[in-house]
Order: structure tokens, then sequence, then C-alpha cells
């Protein structure tokens, strides 16, 4: 169910945004840079209990990250080391985010850790496969996109409806949802890769 599969049927609605966005002289790498530090300042407005500035910064990491490869693509320079700094911003990202999440008490920290080794373990594996020589697969019940989604539905959800339901809030059982489904989806591309490997 990951959102990236719609990415191609969304370039009419991305391709203002990146005409706008190379008319003012932004830059791929700049657009990487500044998802990174939204992502910090998520964390922190999660951690410090600001969940409406948290989901504000994450909804900009969101719209960063989709036009910076956008971008680049646009110019006719997207190469192999802007997608690694990408690929390391994002990695970055997921922990700052996560880890402010539960530092900021939606859930104890085994399911915050639960979260996040679910997140980094899919996405591992989605790179590792290159390395192994199947090439890069992004495959399986929930990608990044998804997630950014999932955690701005849950902020506000949080701030609209507080309270908690079996001692979490909203935040909480997204932490314990982002577990379950990202070490799934790590399960799922292993089984893809090794299955592409049998075959070689």
């Amino acid at each position: 169910m990951t959102l990236d599969q719609f990415r191609p049927h969304v370039q009419g609605i991305v391709q203002p945004v990146v005409d706008l966005a190379r008319s003012i002289g932004l830059t791929p790498n700049g657009l990487t840079l500044a998802s990174f530090f939204v992502s910090i300042l998520a964390g922190l407005a999660f951690y410090a209990g600001g969940i409406v500035l948290g989901v504000v910064m994450v909804a900009l990491n969101a719209v960063f990250d989709a036009l910076d490869g956008a971008l680049a693509r646009d110019m006719g320079i997207a190469s192999p080391r802007g997608d690694f700094l990408d690929h390391v911003i994002d990695r970055y990202a997921d922990i700052f985010i996560i880890t402010g999440i539960f530092a900021g008490g939606a859930a104890p920290w085994p399911i915050g850790v639960f979260a996040l080794t679910g997140v980094l373990m899919s996405s591992y594996l989605g790179t590792q496969a290159q390395a192994v020589g199947v090439g890069r697969f992004y495959g399986g019940i929930l990608g990044r996109a998804d997630r950014l989604v999932l955690i701005i539905i849950a902020g506000v959800l949080t701030v609209l409806i507080p309270g908690e339901i079996g001692g979490l809030n909203y935040l909480g059982w997204l932490l314990l949802i982002l577990g379950v489904f990202g070490h799934y989806t790590a399960f799922q591309r292993f089984a893809h890769v090794w299955r592409q490997m049998e075959k070689d």
C-alpha cells in the first residue's frame, strides 16, 4: 500500500512547484538539507510537546523530500552523489522525528525503539537489495511517504482528540503500528531479495 507508487500520477501537481523552486534559485541539495533541518525541528517540537509545530515540520519535510529529486531531474543534474545524500538525510530525519515522538512521552521507550528499528530496517533492506546486485526495491506495505502521512494524521488526531486509549495517545499507537508494519515491510523486502538471489 505504499504511496510511492502514485508518484508518476502526481507529476502534474509537483511540476509547477518544481518550476517555482527553480525560478527562485533553489537547488536539489539545498532542498535536501532543508528537509534535514526541519526534521530536527520536528523532533524537538514533538519532544517539547509542541505537536502542532511538529506536524507542520513533518509536512515540510515531506514536501522538501518530494521536491529535491524532482528538481534534480528537471535540471538534468540527478546524480548518485545527490541520491546518496538524500538517503542519508532521510534516515537521520526518520531518527529525529520518531525519537522526538517517543522521547516526548507518546509511548514507552521499548515501543519507540520497536518503531525506529522497523523503520530503519525496512529502509536499509530497500537499498541493500541494490548492493547485492538485485536492484533497489521499495515494495512492501509501508514506505516512507506512507509513514510521513500517517505521522501527520496521528499528530492532528492527537491535538483534536486529546486523551489516551490503552495508555497511549494517537501518536503512541502510531509508533506501535510503525513498528509492526515496518518490520513486516522489512520481511517482505528481505523475502523478495532472497528469491531474486536464488534465481541468479
